[in-house]
């Protein structure tokens, strides 16, 4: 069988996969368009996922399988998956890490005023007036409790904080306090300090946080989006930070990317804007390929039920 990467990988973690699998024809490249006259030959495609169409796999006569080593799946064409019956598989859950440090992170950021503290630094101004809190006692929300959004709750739990988790369903979980549906989601906004999006992108999340809900939180509550740009109605969310109606939004997805140099989000002094890279580690690459073995592994054993991290193409996720 055939294993085409368009996911751009250093030669080491190649020949590691060529060792381990010498059964496999393996076939590296940096990108799709390097990949075009092998591609079309794959049994099994690795991908970051950004760089499929309906049209590309349709050309994929062999496709059986695409491990995506990412966790987003925002540009899979999933109704052409579907109809072949093509499995898919993510490398969901290894970001959990860095997601949970950079949440950690920024609300630390806030908290303690760090910014303002900076700006003060290169003014060489002494201010011992600046008001800062702490994140002991606080209470965050975490919208969307999968593998991200557990290990952002065992960290804030640490740090004392009370823990409220939304879910579809609202099954509890045991890193949380407490769980709710995600019907549930206005009537527990007011509750929290902190709110952390980790939802994936579907119809049924894209402006999950509107102006009803952003109308919902507390004047000092902070909004951090870790999910993907449109589970947040910028243009309200604009609306809500530049009249103060929150204390503060961190961002680390937009719905254009890269955030244009026109963005209102760049100019508010309320606004935390990083480049998408809240999941970002050394490590990136190491974890999802493990998760790869792992599949890969499974599937020479002929235990297709027992690879990790399946996609329902149904439902996208």
């Amino acid at each position: 069988m055939k294993i085409v990467s368009t996911a751009k990988m250093n030669d080491r973690h190649q020949e590691a996969l060529r060792s381990e699998f010498p059964h496999y024809t393996f076939e590296f490249f940096g990108n799709m368009a390097q990949a075009e006259e092998q591609v079309n030959q794959a049994d099994i495609l690795l991908t970051y996922g950004e760089d499929l169409t309906a049209e590309i796999t349709g050309k994929m006569k062999s496709l059986k399988w695409i491990q995506v080593l990412s966790a987003g799946l925002d540009f899979m064409p999933f109704k052409e998956l579907e109809a072949r019956d093509i499995l898919v598989t993510n490398a969901r859950g290894i970001h959990k890490i860095p997601m949970a440090e950079y949440t950690m992170s920024v609300m630390l950021q806030v908290a303690r005023e760090s910014n303002l503290l900076y700006e003060n630094q290169k003014e060489h101004k002494w201010d011992r007036t600046v008001r800062v809190s702490e994140l002991y006692g606080k209470t965050i929300g975490i919208v969307g409790v999968g593998a991200i959004g557990e290990e952002i709750a065992k960290r804030a739990k640490a740090f004392g904080m009370r823990v409220v988790g939304v879910t579809r369903s609202g099954t509890p979980k045991e890193a949380c306090h407490e769980m709710y549906r995600q019907a549930d989601l206005v009537d527990i906004l007011p509750l929290c300090d902190y709110v952390a999006v980790i939802v994936p992108l579907t119809e049924e999340t894209r402006h999950l946080i509107g102006h009803k809900e952003l109308a919902a939180l507390k004047e000092s509550a902070v909004l951090i989006n870790i999910a993907r740009g449109p589970v947040v109605d910028e243009e309200a969310l604009a609306r809500h930070l530049k009249e103060r109606r929150i204390k503060a939004a961190v961002l680390d997805v937009f719905t254009e990317e890269p955030l244009p140099e026109s963005s209102v989000f760049w100019e508010l002094d309320n606004c935390i804007v990083t480049p998408h890279l809240s999941g970002r580690s050394p490590l990136y690459m190491e974890r999802a390929l493990e998760i790869f073995r792992q599949n890969l592994q499974s599937l020479d054993k002929g235990k297709l039920n027992a690879m990790i991290n399946r996609i329902d193409c149904s439902k996208g996720y």
